[in-house]
């Protein structure tokens, strides 16, 4: 016979951040980032992460103030796009995945490049005071970092800088720390779609408090 299993979502969702903090040692982590800190954990299980989180100074209060001006959000996934719970967002705020810009495929094998990486080129006149958050591609975020240091005007308002995996994932997030653009990052390898959508809705859940 099965054990009786939870069955209502928002009885699953309180339950699961209530367990999310009980297992997280959010001391170590500044008052300001607690509540990202804890929706990364939610997002992704692992308590442990904590430790790798690392921000600029008055960084969320940066993205918080971006978010609302009604800044646009810029992404290097639909899968990023996809977790980011648009009721959370304020009003104006506009999500762009930066693959869905005309021609990025031919610009990629015309530049001999990732198709992420021409993606940014291709958003380079939208990059000032928007919030990019890179959760897949660390090509992207080499390339984000070289057209800003080429152009400080194309400065983002914030940086969510999680990409992911064993090629430049780690290299890229201590470059963008190296480049003293306001960001949020998670040092190491890991990262994900699903942990920089955490990172926006929890910066948009501030920005709509009263």
């Amino acid at each position: 016979m099965t054990e009786p299993w939870l069955r209502d979502a928002e009885a699953i969702y309180r339950l699961s951040f209530e367990r999310a903090r009980a297992a997280t040692d959010l001391s170590m982590i500044p008052v300001e980032l607690q509540d990202i800190a804890l929706r990364l954990v939610h997002a992704c299980a692992r308590p442990e992460i904590v430790g790798d989180l690392t921000a600029s100074v008055d960084a969320v209060k940066a993205g918080v103030a971006a978010l609302r001006r009604g800044v646009t959000v810029i992404v290097d996934s639909r899968m990023t796009a996809a977790g980011i719970t648009r009721a959370f967002l304020p009003a104006g705020v506009e999500v762009v995945c930066i693959l869905d810009q005309p021609d990025v495929a031919e610009r990629a094998a015309a530049d001999a490049t990732t198709r992420s990486a021409a993606a940014v080129d291709r958003m380079a006149a939208r990059l000032s005071g928007s919030i990019v958050a890179i959760g897949n591609a660390p090509t992207a975020l080499f390339r984000l970092l070289e057209i800003v240091s080429r152009d400080s005007a194309k400065c983002p308002a914030l940086v969510l800088g999680f990409p992911v995996g064993f090629v430049g994932a780690a290299e890229s997030k201590e470059a963008l720390i190296a480049s003293r653009l306001p960001h949020i990052t998670l040092k190491g390898r890991f990262g994900g779609s699903p942990l920089v959508a955490a990172a926006v809705n929890a910066l948009a859940l501030k920005a709509k408090a009263p």
